[in-house]
């Protein structure tokens, strides 16, 4: 007889970290709540990039982004996937990386089912976020520089619902001409951001993503919770 999987823990009503049980083992969870006065009614999830390459949850990109949405009033979720920080299991090459999301973004919507769920990410991050779309109700996405030529996106489909790309014109990973002309491919077409004299990191422009980010989503924010 296969163990009982332990029961999912009840998402916080305070900031801090979680495990949380996943596909193949515990997951590392970060949650950021925004201040309760200000608090909308939607939940962000924000994926890191390339575990292989040292990506985390704790990676710059993500915890800026993590920090504009949470200043714009969403709750906020950052997890590390399988094999990264005190997540178990281990890499699978965005297979098993995209049911990590989907488990992590079932538990918060079955915390918080009268909010919109919103879906992040940063290069690796981004690739499997777009792919986790088809199989949420995803009302927001947001992907910083789409690793576009280094992953596959043929069978990529643009999500249904506004998206934002942001990316670096001296991406020195990603090929930003590549993003372009893909970006221009997709329809219906998402709202691009081309960030000029900018790496793949953002360095010394982290303050810079946070204000493109809050100003390319802020039509579409959510109402108040109260």
């Amino acid at each position: 007889m296969s163990p009982v999987a332990p029961p999912p823990p009840a998402f916080p009503d305070v900031t801090g970290s979680l495990l949380l049980p996943g596909p193949v083992g515990l997951l590392e969870v970060a949650v950021e709540l925004p201040v309760r006065s200000e608090a909308r009614r939607a939940i962000a999830v924000v994926c890191h990039p390339n575990p292989p390459d040292g990506g985390t949850m704790h990676n710059k990109v993500v915890t800026m982004t993590s920090r504009a949405l949470a200043e714009l009033g969403l709750t906020c979720v950052r997890f590390n996937f399988r094999g990264t920080g005190n997540s178990e299991g281990s890499f699978d090459d965005g297979r098993g990386e995209v049911l990590d999301l989907l488990a992590v973004a079932r538990w918060a919507m079955a915390a918080h089912p009268k909010h919109a769920l919103w879906l992040g990410g940063f290069s690796f991050g981004s690739w499997v976020a777009l792919q986790a779309a088809r199989q949420l109700p995803v009302q927001q996405m947001i992907t910083i520089a789409p690793p576009v030529g280094r992953r596959d996106f043929t069978g990529v489909l643009p999500p249904a619902c506004p998206w934002l790309v942001i990316q670096g014109e001296q991406d020195e990973i990603v090929d930003a001409a590549g993003v372009f002309a893909w970006v221009a491919k997709q329809n219906p077409a998402p709202t691009l951001v081309r960030m000029p004299d900018t790496g793949h990191f953002f360095h010394r422009r982290l303050l810079d993503l946070r204000g493109a980010i809050k100003n390319g989503v802020r039509k579409n924010l959510p109402p108040l919770e109260g």
